[in-house]
């Protein structure tokens, strides 16, 4: 009312009714006088600017400005070890946890490049990082949260401190906001191991070291197997082109089969494939006579061992019978069963195999054929927990499990199965298998 104008005067009004709830509204006005023509104050007139969204978004930076200060700069042990850098890589924050941890004092660290100076591969690291595998990934977890701003939430961490200690955590990366919403910066949390967790660690560790090992070993076994197998090979290939009798052919057949059965085991190299139903089959022209004569020479060392008779009661036009599909995969299983039927045969028991075929016609020269094989064996049978591994409802599987598993895959993926019957006195492999036949 003077004549003076006032500007940005900053001031807050109260709200009513509906939006008393809202808060009251932040204002910045300007005031000026209203004159009449002789130039005498006759009022003012006021000019407001609502201030009150940014006014809201400037408080919640400060308070959360305020709150990482507070917990960075805290020295309780319950805060966890905190670092974090500008956006353009620089180190700027290095709580007392982290020095606690790494035997590195925030001046020792602040204002030098967070990779490579900081954590690198170089002895002359701060803190050294076990590989250059390492070092890409705690790379790629920064730059993805500076550039593309996504966080990243427990992300296998390890490191050595100044003092050589190697450290395992877990690495929380959240990103840094200015008033404006946009990304200057990264704070890094780390997630220590317990006790128990890192025990946990330290167990899986030698774990995976046996399996390692286990492989490492398998591989040798299996590189070793194939010297002599080509040895056994070459010498039947010579035999072949001697003078022989019909029955020495015949066993020489079988001496072939069960080459080629070893050399398609020795060429699994992934057991889960077969398990997950993953493996190719081959389709190729046989007899069953050709399978069950190589799947039951497999058995006759055990069999006689332990004085078990081992009959096979199909029929001649079974046996005869001209199939397609593979017939070694067909031989490994019932190998693989036989051999398990007569480990639980008593001593001076019997072990029979029948087969029965049944066709449907497809086609003017093509039928489906299936193939049932019981393989039935005298004594108190299975025990139930290898059934149980067979069917794979179990997780701890034995050696003698894991083969009856597989063996039930194999026949699996020839739309077959294998089931186990009890009987009194006796017991009986089931194997079903679908195989093509052609007409006669």
């Amino acid at each position: 009312m003077s004549g003076t104008e006032e500007q940005n005067v900053q001031f807050e009004i109260k709200t009513h009714l509906s939006r008393t709830d809202a808060g009251p509204i932040s204002l910045v006005v300007n005031a000026c006088a209203s004159k009449d023509l002789h130039e005498n104050v006759v009022g003012v007139c006021f000019v407001a600017h609502d201030l009150t969204a940014q006014k809201t978004v400037m408080d919640k930076f400060t308070r959360i400005e305020g709150d990482y200060k507070a917990i960075i700069q805290n020295p309780n042990p319950l805060i966890p070890p905190i670092f974090g850098t500008d956006e353009s890589g620089w180190c700027t924050e290095w709580n007392p946890a982290m020095s606690k941890l790494t035997g590195l004092k925030r001046e020792e660290v602040v204002e030098k490049m967070l990779l490579g100076e900081v954590f690198g591969t170089q002895k002359k690291s701060c803190c050294r990082l076990k590989n250059q595998e390492a070092f890409v990934n705690l790379g790629i977890v920064l730059n993805n949260a500076v550039v593309t701003s996504q966080e990243a939430e427990k992300v296998p961490f390890g490191f050595f401190t100044s003092g050589g200690k190697y450290v395992e955590c877990l690495l929380c990366v959240s990103k840094k906001l200015d008033r404006e919403g946009a990304v200057t910066g990264v704070f890094c949390f780390l997630q220590l191991a317990s006790y128990e967790l890192q025990q946990a660690l330290h167990v899986q560790r030698l774990a995976e070291r046996t399996a390692l090992k286990r492989l490492k070993a398998l591989a040798y076994i299996k590189r070793e197997i194939r010297n002599p197998l080509s040895g056994i090979m070459f010498a039947r290939k010579m035999m072949e082109g001697t003078e022989l009798g019909p029955e020495q052919r015949r066993i020489l057949q079988t001496s072939g089969l069960c080459e080629k059965q070893l050399s398609r085991i020795l060429d699994d190299s992934d057991l889960e494939s077969i398990i997950e139903g993953c493996l190719d089959l081959e389709m190729k022209e046989f007899t069953l006579n050709e399978v069950l004569t190589a799947s039951t020479s497999q058995v006759m060392m055990n069999s006689n061992g332990k004085n078990v008779c081992v009959t096979n009661e199909t029929k001649e036009e079974v046996m005869s019978e001209t199939l397609y599909g593979d017939s070694i995969r067909l031989q490994q299983v019932l190998a693989d069963i036989m051999l398990m039927a007569v480990n639980f045969t008593p001593s001076g028991g019997q072990l029979t195999v029948t087969a029965s075929l049944r066709k449907d016609q497809l086609g003017r020269s093509v039928h489906l054929a299936y193939l049932e094989i019981r393989i039935t064996h005298t004594g108190a049978g299975l025990p139930e927990f290898l059934l149980h591994q067979m069917f794979g409802s179990e997780e701890d599987v034995s050696e003698e499990g894991l083969s009856l598993m597989v063996s039930r895959k194999l026949v699996k993926l020839m739309n077959g199965d294998v089931q186990y019957l009890r009987e009194a006195g006796k017991s009986s492999f089931i194997i079903t298998a679908e195989l093509a036949a052609a007409s006669k």
